[in-house]
């Protein structure tokens, strides 16, 4: 269980595989187990780091003060920490925002860039949205927010195996590094005020960005209007998929990532 000290915090990461360092970078609730199906398929070929973002998994403490830029330097100081020149950096929803963050602090250490269901807007409904499962786990019977979560996060034909919607339910309330209810709010209240507007003219790096085409969380037509504004992107949509890309389409996303980081190697 790797972990190392920042100046406020221990940041618990996870690293898998052997070759050229991937940065995998949790979004929204989520930490570093989130990336379940890209785990092994990209360690065949990559060192895969994967860190808890503040406020998420084992990183303490749970309530220490947080927003995209402040997790954009503690990857900038884990990359120091495990001595790595430059590494592909990659993050989902939330994730994404960091990510970009990262790269726009340190383009020197940003091999390539992958943005999966994100871009460069913070919308006011995705607030009201979380603060609604907020809401509803303060008050509401055990693992109703989740059940209200998933039918945003999956694509509609995950839900035609109940089995397969109640093991996910099951698994979140089981799993023993879950968010805490307070971190959560605090994670939500930070979001609320990051502007990421002026991302598109701090991003100089190679980038490839992933949208799906049934996502209800990031509007497609927005989403695709606004990265293509990033000098030297791809912007690729995924078919059969939602808002949790990785899980619903892992084959697809696979093929676009190794297919782009292979083409942006740093000895390129």
């Amino acid at each position: 269980m790797p972990s190392f000290k920042t100046s406020d915090i221990e940041m618990h990461y996870e690293i898998d595989g052997a070759g050229p360092p991937v940065f995998l970078i949790a979004g929204m609730l989520s930490d570093s187990a989130s990336w379940g199906p890209m785990i092994a398929p990209l360690a065949e070929k990559y060192t895969v780091i994967r860190p808890d973002n503040r406020t998420t998994g084992r990183t303490k403490p749970a309530l220490a003060p947080t927003s995209p830029p402040q997790n954009a330097t503690d990857i900038l100081a884990l990359i120091d920490h495990l001595d790595i020149p430059t590494a592909h950096i990659i993050g989902h929803s939330m994730g994404g925002y960091i990510a970009a963050e990262f790269a726009s602090l340190a383009p020197q250490r940003t091999t390539s860039l992958t943005l999966l269901c994100s871009a460069p807007m913070n919308l006011a409904r995705s607030w009201h949205l979380f603060q609604g499962f907020c809401d509803v786990r303060k008050s509401g019977p055990e693992g109703l927010w989740l059940r209200c979560l998933f039918p945003w996060l999956f694509h509609h034909k995950f839900f035609d195996n109940p089995a397969q919607n109640e093991g996910a339910v099951a698994g979140s309330l089981t799993y023993p590094y879950a968010q805490s209810l307070d971190a959560m709010q605090h994670q939500l209240n930070a979001l609320k005020q990051y502007d990421p507007s002026d991302l598109v003219h701090r991003i100089k790096v190679p980038t490839l960005a992933l949208l799906a085409q049934n996502d209800l969380i990031v509007p497609h037509k927005e989403a695709l209007e606004l990265l293509t504004q990033i000098p030297n992107v791809d912007v690729q949509t995924v078919a059969h998929a939602a808002h949790s890309i990785h899980w619903d389409a892992p084959a697809a996303v696979l093929e676009y990532l190794i297919t782009f980081m292979k083409g942006h190697r740093h000895d390129n």
